[in-house]
């Protein structure tokens, strides 16, 4: 560990009135208890909006949802945010399917790799929502990074420095891997290959120019906005000089003392604020079949 920024940690829960808040982890996560998603008051969501800028990821166990249940919660915060992979389900196009079959074996998952959900969108999906049906007995968890405390631990110079700067977001990764997979036999069975991301390929290849600093519309604090996924270079840097910044950035925003790992199990709903956290799936859980279900909250352009 190259950091542990002592004096920075706040993620300690506020008190409230209709919710009941359990921190996971001393970045950033947080459980919300006794609550079911498809029975809230407007208090209680009221509250639970609150927490998750202050959380940045919120988990909910036991919860007993439907796809309905799903949308209605997620319009709560918005409208739906656009997805540049798949449709949808029949009847349900707000909702993407996440699954990996249990014979399936293949490199790259889908949430695979740290990233911010579509950042090479001009408006990028604020909020993501995760409901996890089907769960491995073992395998599959999500760590999240808090980007906000991340900036906060960086020293007033190199904060200075990168104050003005804007990254280019591309998926030009991300759609050569789709494409090796659709040629590939072996992986066959991958997820990707019913997504939509043809139809999209050259506006996902050419991206957007976000601020590597953003700052959040409704918290007001200021997060760095890269990834290992999507950030591909620096407005007016050549390559080398925007790769070495990057290399720092990327290296630092991903540290242990940012992190918070969680365990999935069956009927767990997660959401998370795309603007000030990022976050990877892991890859570890062949011969076991893995079923989720993706929402996302349409966001601002980034400021």
């Amino acid at each position: 560990m190259e950091l542990h920024p002592t004096g920075f940690f706040d993620n300690s829960a506020k008190s409230y009135n209709f919710i009941d808040v359990e921190p996971i982890a001393a970045a950033l996560g947080a459980e919300i208890v006794n609550v079911q998603i498809n029975r809230l008051t407007d208090d209680s969501f009221a509250e639970i909006e609150d927490a998750l800028f202050r959380h940045k990821m919120l988990l909910f166990r036991n919860q007993e949802m439907s796809h309905s249940d799903q949308e209605e919660f997620t319009l709560r915060f918005g409208e739906f945010g656009k997805d540049a992979y798949t449709t949808g389900l029949p009847g349900h196009p707000h909702i993407q399917p996440v699954i990996k079959e249990a014979d399936a074996k293949i490199s790259m998952i889908f949430g695979s790799g740290w990233h911010t959900d579509s950042p090479f969108m001009e408006k990028p999906p604020a909020i993501s929502m995760l409901r996890g049906v089907e769960i491995p007995p073992y395998g599959g968890d999500t760590i999240w990074c808090n980007t906000a405390l991340a900036y906060r631990s960086l020293s007033r110079q190199m904060q200075k420095i990168i104050a003005d700067l804007h990254v280019h977001m591309s998926a030009a990764g991300v759609v050569a891997e789709l494409e090796k997979s659709a040629r590939s036999d072996a992986d066959k069975q991958s997820a990707f290959q019913k997504t939509d991301a043809a139809a999209h390929r050259q506006q996902m290849i050419d991206g957007w120019y976000h601020p590597l600093v953003r700052t959040h519309p409704k918290s007001s604090e200021k997060a760095l906005y890269v990834d290992h996924t999507y950030t591909s270079g620096i407005l007016g840097m050549t390559a080398a000089e925007a790769r070495g910044l990057l290399s720092f950035l990327k290296a630092h925003v991903v540290q242990p003392a940012f992190s918070c790992r969680m365990r999935w199990e069956p009927n767990t709903f997660v959401i998370w604020d795309n603007r000030i956290c990022i976050h990877q799936a892991f890859n570890d859980y062949d011969g076991f079949r893995r079923e989720m279900y993706r929402t996302t909250v349409a966001g601002e352009i980034p400021g």
